[in-house]
């Protein structure tokens, strides 16, 4: 488990770009038959990527969370971003095909990933602590609540996939789901917003091989930015705006954790303020 400590705004213009990777970009998150996690200890996030190989890959449990077992005292979105899978908690399967989303909540002891053909599977991990229990659920592709949003012109037309949230898959900190850029859209979230309630974290994927993402990050008058590559992961403290433009379309995971589970809660800034 690697760690990553807080930050704030006043490291941002002392950070070179070897800095500001190391602290806000999570990479190798898939590496076939193994776990990898990152914890940062904005607002206590583990995020991670499961990838199993031709043996069941059990989530391990990790000394640094002093836990008797992972979820003890923690709840875990799982984002499919491979090929279909499995994911088996307390004995109980779940079929995970691509952009399926798992909710699970506190107290179950075993998780268990594994592929379920022929492909890779690639499951991405987001963890929160929990104060209580909810039930385990599986969402499918489509199955969330879906909002259109932007538009062609300022190419930033998406539909945004909202699985667990305040109003779907109930959880006690976690807001999660999965956005896609239409062909020919570039931006995600422009105008760019803070939301001083929670972090957020941002899985980039489907981003074609020859192609990068352009990820901003900061205040939004001091902003920074880092050129991120598909299946990499951005660490947004709650301060730091979190915004970006792709050399061509993409999609990405987001989630959040926090004060509260309102999706709408953000404080926007008009492009022409941002420095």
């Amino acid at each position: 488990m690697e760690q990553r400590y807080a930050t704030s705004p006043e490291h941002i213009p002392g950070m070179d770009t070897d800095e500001l990777r190391s602290r806000y970009l999570v990479q190798g998150l898939f590496v076939r038959g193994e776990v990898n996690v990152t914890y940062t200890h904005h607002d206590r996030v583990v995020l991670g990527g499961a990838a199993p190989g031709d043996e069941p890959l059990p989530l391990p449990t990790y000394p640094e969370i002093r836990s008797e077992y992972f979820l003890e005292h923690r709840e875990i979105g799982i984002v499919n971003v491979g090929a279909p899978a499995t994911v088996t908690t307390d004995g109980e399967v779940h079929e995970m095909p691509t952009g399926a989303c798992l909710y699970v909540g506190r107290g179950v002891r075993d998780v268990v990933f594994a592929n379920a053909g022929d492909g890779q599977a690639e499951l991405y991990l987001f963890s929160a602590p929990a104060h209580t229990a909810y039930p385990t659920v599986l969402t499918l592709p489509g199955q969330g609540t879906v909002r259109e949003l932007g538009d062609q012109l300022t190419s930033n037309r998406r539909s945004l996939n909202q699985y667990i949230h305040e109003n779907g898959v109930k959880s006690c900190q976690i807001v999660m789901g999965v956005t896609q850029l239409h062909p020919g859209s570039m931006w995600n979230t422009m105008p760019a917003h803070t939301h001083d309630r929670r972090m957020e974290a941002y899985l980039y994927f489907d981003v074609p091989q020859d192609a990068r993402v352009i990820h901003i990050l900061g205040r939004p008058d001091e902003t920074r930015h880092l050129v991120v590559a598909d299946r990499e992961a951005i660490i947004s403290p709650s301060w730091s705006v979190h915004s970006g433009v792709g050399t061509a379309a993409y999609s990405f995971v987001w989630a959040m954790a926090g004060e509260n589970q309102s999706f709408d809660d953000m404080d926007g800034f008009p492009v022409t303020e941002m420095r």
